[in-house]
């Protein structure tokens, strides 16, 4: 049997298997607080009718994308320059420590009190809550390059930009997937509070709105809903290109 068939049926057999666990216990429970599966796939097709659901998912979808490739871009530049030099490495490395350590929330509510409650703001505290993190991911992957091949690239004098290229980058294509893919895991999740705290619009918008109604089968909906999203977009997208990445050191093997 292929593995990739054989992976597939596991999946969907242990989905099914949480199905109607979930389907029992709320059966049994018989409250309002934990609604069974028909409940919530209910809440989903009347919100998907109405137009609201993708309307919501899409502006939540927008910002995660948007703080998500800010933060790849500013921490790969810090991360890899830390990495290549220990003196600016040591200088910036408390900043970091401080950044690591501020919760989201504190960094959320300030950049609305700075900024107001606008795209921006909401963006950017997002991106700064996960820019620590890839700078991290990033500086270790920086420490660790082959020395023997930067060598070469001076012998046969490689510009900046050809060894960035050609030297630099292969060799960090696996940090970059790992800073992608529990980037994107992170920041989804602090999107919603952004929404929650200061949006008009969104998944986290909508948990609130829902939440003050008590409509548990709703906020769960919505979850699902992005969730599944999410999934796609570890499966689809970030898993192949972390496979891809390392494709090199398979063939250097």
């Amino acid at each position: 049997m292929n593995s990739t068939f054989k992976r597939i049926l596991v999946v969907l057999l242990s989905l099914t298997c949480l199905l109607v666990l979930w389907w029992v216990v709320a059966d049994q429970l018989n409250d309002r607080s934990l609604p069974g599966p028909q409940a919530v796939a209910q809440a989903l097709m009347i919100e998907a009718r109405s137009g609201e659901l993708f309307v919501h998912l899409m502006a939540t979808l927008m910002r995660v994308i948007a703080a998500f490739l800010i933060a790849m871009l500013i921490g790969s530049a810090i991360g890899i320059a830390l990495g290549l030099n220990r003196s600016l490495n040591q200088f910036v490395d408390p900043w970091l420590v401080l950044l690591l350590n501020i919760p989201a929330l504190v960094i959320i509510v300030l950049a609305y009190i700075w900024f107001g409650l606008n795209e921006a703001a909401a963006i950017g505290a997002v991106a700064l809550n996960k820019i620590p993190n890839v700078v991290v991911t990033l500086r270790e992957g920086a420490r660790s390059l082959d020395p023997h091949t930067s060598e070469m690239s001076k012998v046969f004098r490689f510009g900046f930009y050809k060894t960035l290229r050609h030297v630099v980058l292969p060799q960090l294509q696996p940090f970059f997937a790992s800073a992608m893919r529990s980037g994107i895991s992170l920041i989804w999740k602090i999107v919603l509070v952004v929404e929650l705290l200061g949006r008009s619009n969104g998944v986290g918008f909508q948990i609130h709105l829902y939440f003050q109604l008590f409509d548990v089968a709703t906020i769960l909906a919505y979850t699902l809903a992005f969730v599944f999203i999410m999934l796609s977009v570890e499966y689809f997208v970030l898993q192949p290109l972390e496979k891809h990445s390392r494709r090199w050191r398979a063939k250097g093997a």
